[in-house]
């Protein structure tokens, strides 16, 4: 990547962001090393915000005024893994064919990092009157943290911006809702005995069963609630159980069992509905089925992970100039979560529009389109014309 001011194209660019593997199981450093020496060789400075480990970090950059009242453009520099997937070239190398450019991250979101980054030399050239923030972040694919050191300095060492667009592919639809999503590890602690005495012990495979079963059922009340808005699809509070596993032999009580399981909230969800009611549910399979012949055995919940959801702010500040940006006139709701969710706990009005089709993300030979490419460089250009004199 270039450091001395050297002008590269948004598919320039993307191929250079591709080229980085940063799956979100490896460091993104390189990559951010690279994006610094870039910025830093058009003056712009930039921030680091690394993870505890030391091995990512996230930067913000800030072009125009350091002020209050700008604009964010925030975007995830992390990956889906390609293990495992039918790849027919390599994944890290943009190919550009039919009018696509394939690659690792090419709409999820490398598509509109390069966007971004790409159309700096403009942004400086356009004398901007209000700024317009760069956030590059990590963990989006996981947690969603990535960003939060550096959404907590807004408004201390960091301007605090007046709206925040995160470049998610949605076709450039804005999108002002999507769901929540809660991950749980559960384990059951049982007590081996032998089959034939079953009095003897606490069979953790049953158990888990039991409190599958549980969740079963509080999902069936959540789709029989709905969604009253009208909006998501599908039109309810979801619940799954991705795995389970436990028990050491058929003829044997398993000492241990354990699953995980997730559900994606409607944003209007309290959020502690879904955990006290699998609470409820734990303790009553503790009676009846864990300890039914003595006090052997214990049910352990973990929440392993929890992104808010994002919920509607009509004719919010990033609403507003997102429609307008995109040259739309209603917004729509989406049923995965992204970062989103972050920035508008901090109070700052938040929408998600990015270019590309959300059905290419995380698929083997993942593109994103040059017409896509083109319409959100057409975006970002208006945005830039909205933010200078």
């Amino acid at each position: 990547m270039p450091t001395n001011g050297e002008r590269l194209s948004p598919l320039e660019m993307l191929s250079r962001l591709v080229a980085f593997d940063t799956e979100s199981d490896k460091p993104n450093l390189a990559l951010i090393d690279a994006v610094c020496a870039y910025l830093d060789g058009w003056g712009v400075p930039t921030r680091r915000f690394p993870n505890a480990a030391g091995d990512k970090a996230a930067i913000f950059a800030t072009l125009g005024p350091v002020a209050d009242g700008g604009v964010v453009l925030s975007g995830h520099t992390d990956v889906v893994p390609v293990t495992g997937q039918a790849w027919t070239s390599d994944p890290f190398t943009l190919r550009v064919a039919d009018g696509r450019a394939y690659g690792r991250g090419a709409v999820d979101m490398k598509g509109f990092l390069a966007l971004g980054l790409a159309l700096v030399p403009d942004m400086l050239a356009a004398g901007l009157r209000r700024p317009i923030h760069l956030l590059l972040s990590y963990d989006e694919e996981t947690t969603c943290l990535g960003s939060m050191d550096a959404i907590a300095r807004f408004g201390d060492d960091l301007p605090r911006p007046a709206a925040c667009l995160v470049g998610e592919p949605t076709g450039l639809d804005v999108a002002d809702a999507h769901k929540s999503i809660v991950t749980c590890l559960t384990t059951v602690h049982g007590r081996e005995a032998h089959s034939s005495r079953p009095e003897l012990g606490a069979n953790a495979v049953s158990a888990a069963c039991d409190l599958v079963a549980a969740l079963n059922g509080i999902a069936d009340r959540m789709i029989e609630r709905g969604d009253a808005s009208g909006r998501f699809e599908p039109p309810s509070t979801t619940i799954h159980v991705g795995t389970i596993q436990g028990g050491t032999a058929r003829n044997i009580l398993a000492r241990e069992c354990h699953f995980h399981w997730e559900y994606r909230g409607l944003p209007d969800l309290d959020p502690g509905e879904i955990p006290s009611l699998f609470a409820q549910a734990a303790a009553e399979v503790t009676a009846r089925r864990l300890n039914r012949y003595g006090a052997f055995g214990r049910i352990e919940t973990l929440e392993e992970v929890a992104i808010p959801g994002l919920a509607p702010d009509p004719g919010s500040e990033a609403e507003r100039l997102a429609l307008r940006l995109a040259g739309r006139n209603h917004t729509v709701a989406m049923p995965y979560a992204t970062e989103a969710g972050r920035f508008q706990g901090a109070g700052i009005p938040t929408v998600v529009c990015g270019p590309g089709d959300i059905a290419q993300a995380h698929q083997p030979d993942e593109f994103i389109t040059l017409e896509a490419l083109a319409a959100g460089e057409a975006f970002l250009r208006r945005l830039i014309a909205e933010c200078a004199p």
